[in-house]
């Protein structure tokens, strides 16, 4: 190669590392793909028999080519690394019927590698800047439940005194009245209401914490069959099946048993009401260093990706009127949160969903 031919590559070379920093500096992080198209049809032009040169990128979920690939090649190929992590590569083909490996220039080789390292430099902010915005956008839903909870515990306290007279003095009158008349019957249906109207009270109270806890360390083996057992009824009349899967040796916790039997109630009926006939759910438990899982899976049609957000939040539900108030998976959530835990919802695959309870140890 003459000094006048060295020159004009490095020059290229050059033109090319300047070209790449400006495409990353002007990033668009909503059309990353054009960004990393426009780098390798940078490197494209940077090579020596650039005419006959195919540059391929390919990082998950990204694999960009700039032209045909040649049905042989011979290649140079350097990784892209994410928080020194291999994610992927750059690779540098040439047509193996014209050129051999011997045919890339050491120096392009070096400029491969600096590419790649920008390359990576760039999806590491991309990382970061999407875990932010799921932090946010996490604090924000905190922020919002707990304005919810201090609502809710506000409407809870005061709809229980009010409850407590209807029900009392409709029990008393109910007392002084003969059996099988209309106003015996009228009474009835007061009694029955202000009955359901303290149930929901105390499921808004269960979501804001506001119940009293029994927390004492126990097994929590016998509690979560015992309560599967009790289902099991209700499993046979929907024609759904379960799959219990528990550890032979005691998992210790310190927990309200009470309220950890009605936490798997909610989420196991909820599971059954949206599982399709000889739907299998699962329940399993499962222990770790400093952490106990829970797990519980259905076959149903699962949540859709803009409800997710929303389905921890009292009176949001997707029943049919009169099939549920809405407020399951919220007390879900406050008996999870009062026992420092936490509950999190997951595509199950194929179809479902499935609900993860993570306790930590104490």
């Amino acid at each position: 190669m003459t000094p006048e031919e060295n020159l004009t590559e490095r020059l290229k070379e050059l033109t090319c590392l300047y070209e790449v920093s400006s495409i990353i500096v002007n990033n668009d992080y909503n059309e990353l793909d054009k960004t990393l198209y426009s780098i390798v049809l940078s490197l494209r032009k940077s090579f020596q028999f650039n005419k006959h040169t195919t540059v391929e990128i390919n990082s998950h979920p990204f694999h960009l080519i700039s032209n045909a690939l040649p049905k042989t090649s011979v290649t140079i190929e350097s990784n892209i690394k994410v928080f020194n992590e291999p994610k992927g590569y750059i690779k540098v083909h040439y047509p193996s019927n014209k050129y051999s490996k011997e045919d890339f220039l050491k120096e392009e080789k070096q400029l491969l590698d600096t590419v790649a390292i920008n390359v990576g430099d760039l999806l590491e902010r991309v990382s970061i800047r999407e875990n932010e915005t799921v932090l946010k956008r996490k604090m924000e839903h905190a922020d919002r439940l707990s304005i919810l909870g201090e609502i809710t515990a506000g409407i809870a306290h005061e709809l229980n005194t009010p409850l407590a007279n209807i029900l009392g003095f409709a029990e008393l009158l109910k007392s002084k009245e003969t059996e099988n008349t209309q106003t015996s019957k009228d009474l009835d249906k007061i009694i029955n209401s202000a009955i359901f109207s303290r149930e929901v009270v105390k499921k808004l109270m269960f979501f804001a914490c506001e119940m009293p806890q029994n927390l004492d360390q126990t097994d929590i083996v016998p509690v979560i069959r015992d309560a599967v057992n009790l289902l099991d009824p209700t499993f046979k009349k929907n024609e759904v099946r379960c799959k219990v899967i528990l550890p032979d040796e005691p998992v210790m916790l310190k927990a309200d048993t009470i309220q950890l039997t009605q936490v798997i109630f909610n989420l196991t009926l909820n599971a059954i009401y949206f599982s399709p006939q000889d739907g299998l759910i699962t329940i399993s438990l499962e222990q770790k260093n400093k952490s106990i899982i829970l797990k519980i899976s259905d076959e149903g049609p699962g949540v859709p990706d803009e409800n997710v957000d929303r389905i921890f939040q009292p009176f949001y539900t997707t029943k049919s009127v009169g099939d549920g108030s809405g407020l399951g998976l919220s007390v879900v959530h406050g008996i999870i949160r009062s026992h420092r835990a936490t509950i999190d919802y997951q595509d199950n695959n194929p179809r479902g969903a499935i609900f993860v309870i993570t306790f930590q140890k104490h």
